[in-house]
């Protein structure tokens, strides 16, 4: 089984890959933020903890889930609580996704494993994956994609912009890139070669 981690900038179209991949090979596709989100229900360690650290911030329901919302709102303007929470939460998400791959490995049920995150290359990804891959669309494309699938505004996406790695980081860390900036199938191809390079073959089509 080979083991894949897939990063790029927000707005750079993961998703319409990770979909492809699922679909035409022996793929098992693991989400970082799925992973987190459900680390943090009512009951697991990493909820307890947030408890502790939230206690003065309203950002519980009445049934005890987390608001998100209001706990990304705390985070914005709190920088020792951002802090905190990833102290908390990634050491859980990594623990998980190492579990996951040692069963993967043992059970052979898929060809690759692939994981998925915004923190690849500074949570040390590389570590545990046999290689990374960048997902590239140009800061522009990203921009036009991010105004009109979610609605953000110039100011969001530059303060998530800054906050994000410089290309030359991921093409540095990164063995493999997609140019994900013209029309998917081009970018379908380039996984085309990638993986017959890696023998691995297409379950559909």
């Amino acid at each position: 089984m080979h083991f894949i981690g897939i990063t790029g900038g927000v707005g750079a179209g993961k998703t319409a890959i990770l979909t492809y991949l699922e679909s035409n090979y022996s793929c098992r596709v693991m989400l970082a933020d799925e992973i987190a989100h459900d680390l943090m229900e009512p009951g697991t360690d990493c909820y307890r903890k947030l408890q502790e650290l939230f206690a003065e911030d309203q950002v519980f329901e009445a049934d005890g889930q987390i608001d998100r919302k209001k706990m990304a709102q705390v985070l914005f303007f709190d920088e020792k609580k951002r802090f905190a929470l990833n102290d908390i939460v990634h050491p859980e998400v990594k623990q998980y996704v190492i579990d996951e791959m040692n069963r993967e490995r043992a059970a052979q049920t898929h060809e690759v494993l692939i994981l998925e995150a915004a923190l690849l290359i500074e949570e040390h990804y590389d570590e545990i994956c046999d290689e990374l891959w960048y997902i590239y669309t140009s800061e522009e494309n990203r921009r036009e994609r991010l105004k009109l699938n979610r609605g953000y505004s110039d100011e969001k996406i530059d303060n998530i912009f800054a906050s994000q790695l410089p290309e030359s980081t991921y093409r540095e860390v990164c063995k493999a890139e997609i140019d994900n900036n013209h029309l998917p199938e081009d970018a379908f191809c380039q996984i085309d070669e990638l993986m017959k390079a890696r023998q691995v073959e297409k379950t559909q089509g």
